[in-house]
């Protein structure tokens, strides 16, 4: 039998607290560690349950500790919440991270493998490179709304106002200087993003689940390999719970017998339900368009509530086709189309 029951792990860059338990529920251990201490630590103790909470960086040592025989469990923050105590500190953290790891229906995260979070990281810095393209071009269009030059709304206007500001005479020569820069910059940022294309288009094509998720309407390459890569479906019960995970299913408010539904939770993948609801938007964009056609669930959809709501509700259904395509290996099956919306 081992010393410790249990050791739960508050990480931080430099310093981490563990609170250790024995086999009878009683604290053990309370110690802080320094980054270098950490591994030896673990290194000389037998197989122990370890848990910490899923972060990044939780990652990397999930893969460390498991490589010296030690079972580590990544508990979602949300879910260690509850569990902390009054007054928020390291060690009350590190205790509630232990506690929490011991309930009977935890639900924990799967851990990452190398190649996993480099992948996500192509994704992760692309996303992040067309975020910051956005901001400048929201930055051109405001500064040259303020020499009253504008556009029409679209990222591909963007060249045409920084034309219409070049040939403003009225606008200073600082002005100008600036507004170059800024298109320097954009012209930058989408050579830098075409780059990531092509090289998520090649990971796309090596990856067999991506190819086969991108069959399905409102799914994409970057949807797809988003899907393949964050998405482990053993460890959902049910295409349900992934559409949860994903905060695509409403929050409930219910008391009393009397069972409230609201709007959807939002919790969960923000990336993901980003992207799974583009996709559907753009699916009804595309069906609602003179010769476009859709399923007859859709149809019905929408002639009963907004396209907001539908694509939401789309991007639930999807979810769930995801789970069940990676679930069984099978292919989509594209459903029977019925005819276009009334206008």
């Amino acid at each position: 039998m081992t010393q410790y029951k249990r050791i739960g792990v508050d990480t931080s860059k430099s310093v981490f607290t563990l609170h250790g338990i024995d086999h009878a529920d009683q604290p053990v251990l309370r110690r802080n560690l320094r980054r270098a201490q950490l591994l030896a630590f673990f290194g000389k103790l037998p197989p122990t349950e370890i848990a910490m909470e899923a972060c990044g960086a939780a990652y990397h040592w999930a893969r460390e500790l498991t490589a010296l025989g030690h079972e580590v469990r990544l508990i979602p923050p949300q879910y260690v919440k509850p569990y902390v105590k009054r007054g928020k500190n390291d060690r009350n953290d590190a205790e509630a991270i232990c506690e929490a790891g011991g309930r009977p229906g935890m639900h924990f995260v799967p851990m990452k493998s190398v190649d996993q979070q480099a992948q996500g990281m192509v994704l992760k810095v692309r996303q992040s490179l067309v975020d910051q393209r956005t901001q400048l071009c929201n930055t051109v269009r405001g500064h040259a709304a303020e020499f009253g030059v504008v556009a029409g709304k679209g990222r591909g206007q963007v060249a045409e106002l920084l034309a219409a500001v070049e040939r403003e005479t009225a606008i200073p020569p600082e002005a100008r200087d600036m507004f170059v820069v800024l298109g320097q910059q954009i012209e930058d940022l989408d050579a830098r993003v075409k780059q990531l294309d092509v090289k998520l288009a090649v990971a796309h094509k090596a990856n067999p689940v991506s190819q086969r998720l991108a069959t399905i309407p409102g799914v994409g390459p970057v949807t797809a390999m988003t899907l393949a890569i964050e998405i482990d479906p053993e460890a959902f019960c049910s295409g349900r719970h992934l559409a949860a995970w994903a905060g695509l299913t409403p929050k409930e408010h219910s008391t009393g017998g009397k069972q409230r539904m609201g709007g959807i939770s939002r919790a969960g993948n923000e990336r993901l339900r980003v992207l799974l609801v583009s996709g559907a938007t753009s699916v009804i964009k595309a069906a609602m368009r003179p010769g476009g056609r859709m399923s007859e669930w859709l149809r019905a959809l929408l002639l009963r509530k907004p396209r907001k709501l539908a694509a939401v509700a789309l991007a639930n259904k999807t979810a769930r086709i995801v789970w069940a395509m990676m679930t069984s290996g099978e292919s989509y099956r594209r459903p029977a189309l019925a005819g276009t919306v009334p206008a």
